[in-house]
C-alpha cells in the first residue's frame, strides 16, 4: 500500500478544500514547492499533486508551479486537474510527472480515454470523485447520473488499471473514510485503487489495507498534525 501526501495548488499556494469547497480553503503554505519538499524529506516515496485552479476551470493553470516542484523533488509525482485533452497530458508528462490524472474528461469524453488508455496506459489514471455514490464532474461542482462502482467497471473494461477513488463528502473533514464505499470500488475486478477523503489516523489506514487498496491519499491530517507521514509510512 503506497502512502501519496497530497499537494493542492490553487494559485501557487498549498492548500485543502473542506468536502471540495473552494470558498472552504486553508492555506498551508503560501508556496507549494517547500510542501512538496518537505514531504519527500519526511520519507515520501511518491507525491499527488492537484492543480485546483484547473479542475475548476477546465484548463491546467499553476504550470509553472508545477514544473518546479517536480523539478525539485527526486521521488515520482502523479499530477490532475483540468487535463481534458491529449495535449494536456502530453504536456504534463513532458514536464516530467510520473503519472497524469484525468477525471471530468474520461466522464465526458469517452474518445479521449480510449485515446488515452492506448496511448498513455502505463502512465495515466481516473480519478472517480464521487458524492453520496454518484460521480461527480468539473471540479466537484456538478453530480452526474453515473454510479462510481458502474464508471470504474467501464474504465477497467477500456484497459485501464489506476484508479483514484475521492468520497468528496468526507474529504478534508477528517472524519474517516467512506470505508463501503472504498470496500465497493475495490470489489471491481481487475481494479488497483488508491483511496482518498478523510484520513484521520493511523487506524483508518489499517483499515483500508486491510481491504485491499493499492495506495492512500493523505491531505488535511498531515498538514493539522493528525497524522505523522513517518509512522503512516511504517503501516
Amino acid at each position: 500500500m503506497m502512502i501519496y501526501p497530497a499537494v493542492d495548488l490553487l494559485d501557487g499556494k498549498c492548500v485543502r478544500l473542506r468536502e471540495g469547497n473552494r470558498e472552504n480553503t486553508t492555506v498551508y503554505y503560501e508556496d507549494a514547492v517547500e510542501a512538496a519538499k518537505l514531504w519527500e524529506a519526511k520519507g515520501a516515496e511518491r507525491l499527488h499533486v492537484i492543480d485546483l485552479n484547473g479542475a475548476f476551470s477546465g484548463s491546467m493553470s499553476n504550470r509553472k508551479t508545477i514544473e518546479k516542484l517536480i523539478g525539485a523533488v527526486k521521488i515520482p509525482v502523479q499530477v490532475g486537474g483540468g487535463l481534458r485533452s491529449i495535449t494536456a497530458i502530453n504536456e504534463v508528462l513532458e514536464l516530467g510527472a510520473a503519472r497524469v490524472i484525468i477525471g471530468t474528461a474520461a466522464v465526458m469524453e469517452e474518445e479521449l480515454l480510449e485515446e488515452g488508455v492506448s496511448r498513455f496506459r502505463d502512465k495515466l489514471a481516473v480519478s472517480i470523485d464521487a458524492r453520496e455514490g454518484y460521480v461527480a464532474v468539473n471540479g466537484w461542482v456538478n453530480i452526474s447520473e453515473l454510479s462510481a462502482y458502474n464508471f470504474a467497471r467501464k474504465i477497467v473494461e477500456k484497459g485501464l488499471k489506476n484508479i483514484i477513488y475521492t468520497d468528496i463528502s468526507r474529504d478534508g473533514t477528517l472524519r474517516g473514510p467512506n470505508f463501503d464505499g472504498v470496500e465497493k470500488m475495490c470489489n471491481v475486478e481487475g481494479a488497483k485503487i488508491i483511496a482518498s477523503g478523510g484520513v484521520k489516523s493511523l487506524d483508518d489506514l489499517r483499515a483500508l489495507k486491510a481491504i485491499g487498496v493499492d495506495g492512500v491519499i493523505i491531505g488535511t491530517a498531515l498538514y493539522t498534525g493528525d497524522l505523522k507521514l513517518e509512522e503512516a509510512l511504517e503501516i
